[in-house]
């Protein structure tokens, strides 16, 4: 478990270093997951025993305690209550106009890509 965990903190470093090297416009840790993913996809089209990763169940762990994360953010929400009350309206008009481009953004690319499916 403890190797897994370094192959997805190196995926990781390694999305951060060429981003910062290239100047990317893109989270590191997003290339990293995309690194991971090419990582991934090479050894179960290959099958090569040399790429076995077991990320799998290291992730599993990760992902069942991934509420233990929102903690620290919950708390850091309920300090700043008086913060978010007064500023309420704009927080709830913000998170509607996203959650609307969202949805329309989402459509449009249903909608494309049936397109080119078609």
């Amino acid at each position: 478990m403890v190797a897994a965990f370094a192959q997805l903190l190196a995926c990781q470093l390694a999305g951060e270093v060429v981003t910062r090297w290239l100047n990317l416009p893109i989270p590191g840790p997003v290339l990293g997951l995309v690194i991971l993913a090419a990582i991934l996809l090479v050894r179960v089209r290959y099958r090569d025993d040399r790429l076995e990763l077991p990320v799998e169940r290291t992730a599993t762990a990760i992902l069942a305690n991934l509420g233990l994360l929102f903690v620290p953010a919950g708390v850091g929400v309920v300090q700043q209550l008086g913060l978010l009350s007064s500023n309420a309206v704009g927080i709830a008009l913000t998170l509607v106009c996203s959650t609307l481009v969202t949805l329309l953004a989402t459509v449009g690319t249903f909608l494309a890509v049936k397109k080119v499916m078609a």
